[in-house]
């Protein structure tokens, strides 16, 4: 993983201090909260319903042992004792008080982390495929690209005030994990018919109140052409980006006003300038970078260990079927492990399970953590002889679960618990599905399937590609869900459709059921997925078994 070099931490300290002045100057009555508010912003601090949230950045979703640790230490000292990962690979903590953000900064930047652009109207933190550098379908490891476009980025003079926040994705496999096409710019790394590695360019990507997909603006992009195109994407977007109405301000309204082609027509020709004066990236800083994202030396001992436990052991197996997937290497596996226990909020680990990974990432992974957008920890590189001693320390602590890609694996925003920006509760909604579906035992009949679950039209949930989007609103003072199907955030990326009138928070939960026994009653095999089954069939029997079933049941 990338190591700081001396201008990365002069650079952070350099504004750790910077703002900490800031701060007192808050605290003394200097500055009003109009006047520190463009400055908070600046280092991921937010005002929000209760006490301040600090948004610290994990670049591509990748931390190490001690990094993870740290954010044990910040949880426990400075917090209430957890931490909660969101859909863009970070870690937010809701009740820092003011006076202390500064000393949490300066401990992030003591191993190598920071809040920079993770808030404000710049390019947010730089997210990537969860299971990068591991992957058996990968083409290349994209964290160095994202890596160099987190440098490129950070404190750009040109894309610190820009229209909206810009978020950038990176995906290297075959299949998408990153959801690059639901972002301002989503890059995938593809092979041109000459075998040479390039990129895929898409633009005006994004969810929120006006959900699109993520257009191919350039089919193959040559490597040594990444930053300048970039830059020629976000300048001309910077241009004609809408400052009169921040709900009109995405490049992905800017691209729908104005024409993929006529953007291309304009991004062409930005490029063209800009091209010539780029003297391209030092290639001492290339090879540095890269040098950083090197594979493990991976082992190749036998794991009759672990064979065994399988063969014995039917909670263990239930787990490994669940929570592993493939791993480039035959002898190791891909684990996920769920921030999703039955009833719990999705994406918070408390400090002493933060510990408990950091040790098993040095004992067993290689000293490698992951976040991902689906608000779980991944622990990419794992021997398959180390997966007992693994989950047994898991088990510990809570961290089995085993419903990786289930019902009960649901991303939720953290809704009107915590969000000034919230109209409806997200996290007790998630709670109670999942809950319910474990009463009923039915989750493994299930099988895979995405629920996603926003508190409001911003859509940090991602409730538009989730197989089942709920997305919560106010209507007259009172919570109503709107449920949509069909949504999907992978290479065929689709935005769900809104199955009709909404659901009080009552009523939710029994919708939802509604709609899972329809799909469990209409599927045409148990390996058919509900994602298959809705596209086969369309809309109109599950909106039979919503809306007919609610209406006898309210006549009773």
């Amino acid at each position: 993983m990338y190591k700081y070099n001396d201008f990365d931490e002069a650079f952070v300290r350099t504004r750790v201090a910077q703002f900490g002045d800031q701060v007192q100057r808050r605290i003394d009555g200097v500055l009003t909260e109009d006047e520190f508010r463009p400055l908070r912003l600046m280092n991921g601090l937010y005002l929000q319903l209760h006490a301040y949230m600090l948004r610290v950045a994990i670049p591509y979703g990748t931390l190490n042992g001690a990094q993870m640790r740290q954010l044990a230490h910040i949880a426990d000292t400075y917090d209430k004792g957890y931490g909660h990962f969101t859909t863009r690979q970070n870690i937010q903590y809701n009740w820092p008080v003011l006076k202390d953000v500064p000393q949490i900064l300066s401990d992030l930047a003591d191993v190598e982390m920071h809040a920079l652009q993770t808030s404000g109207n710049t390019i947010r933190n730089v997210t990537a495929d969860h299971f990068a550098g591991a992957a058996a379908d990968e083409i290349e490891d994209p964290r160095p690209t994202a890596e160099l476009l987190r440098q490129w980025s950070t404190d750009h003079p040109e894309f610190q005030f820009l229209p909206r926040k810009f978020k950038i994705a990176v995906s290297g496999a075959k299949h998408d994990r990153a959801v690059t096409k639901a972002h301002d710019i989503g890059i995938r790394i593809v092979k041109n018919d000459a075998g040479e590695v390039g990129y895929q360019v898409i633009v005006g990507g994004g969810l929120g109140r006006t959900p699109m997909v993520g257009k191919v603006i350039k089919d193959f992009l040559p490597r040594e052409d990444l930053l300048p195109y970039t830059e020629a994407v976000v300048s001309v977007w910077n241009l004609l980006g809408r400052r009169d109405n921040k709900y009109k301000a995405r490049i992905k309204i800017t691209v729908h006003e104005n024409g993929l082609e006529e953007i291309s027509r304009l991004v062409e020709e930005r490029f063209a300038a800009i091209r010539p004066t780029f003297s391209g990236v030092d290639q001492e800083l290339l090879a540095q970078i890269w040098g950083h994202f090197t594979p493990p030396a991976y082992g190749n001992a036998p794991y009759d260990v672990f064979k065994a436990r399988l063969a014995t052991d039917p909670v263990f197996r239930s787990w490994a079927d669940t929570n592993l997937t493939a791993h480039k290497n035959d002898n190791y596996a891909i684990l996920t492990v769920s921030l999703k226990k039955h009833g719990e909020t999705p994406g918070d680990a408390s400090a002493e399970q933060m510990r408990v990974l950091a040790d098993l990432a040095e004992k067993y992974a290689h000293d490698e953590l992951r976040i991902s957008h689906e608000q779980n920890v991944i622990l990419p590189h794992v021997h398959r002889a180390h997966l007992p001693a693994i989950y047994d320390a898991l088990k510990a602590v809570d961290l089995a679960t085993a419903n990786i890609g289930l019902i009960s694996d649901i991303i939720a925003c953290p809704g009107m618990d915590y969000c000034a920006l919230a109209t409806a509760r997200s996290i007790p909604i998630a709670q109670e599905i999942a809950e319910r579906f474990d009463e009923l035992k039915l989750e493994h009949e299930v099988g895979p399937l995405k629920i996603k679950i926003s508190g409001c039209i911003n859509a940090c949930g991602h409730h538009h590609v989730g197989h089942i989007g709920i997305l919560g609103l106010d209507r007259a003072g009172v919570e109503n869900y709107q449920i949509t199907l069909g949504g999907d955030g992978t290479d065929t990326t689709v935005i769900g459709t809104k199955t009709g009138p909404g659901f009080s928070y009552e009523e939710i939960t029994p919708a939802i059921e509604r709609i899972v026994m329809a799909y469990l009653d209409l599927r045409q095999s148990p390996a058919e997925t509900f994602l298959e089954a809705y596209n086969r069939l369309g809309m109109a029997p599950f909106k039979a078994a919503l809306y007919e079933e609610a209406t006898a049941h309210a006549a009773e």
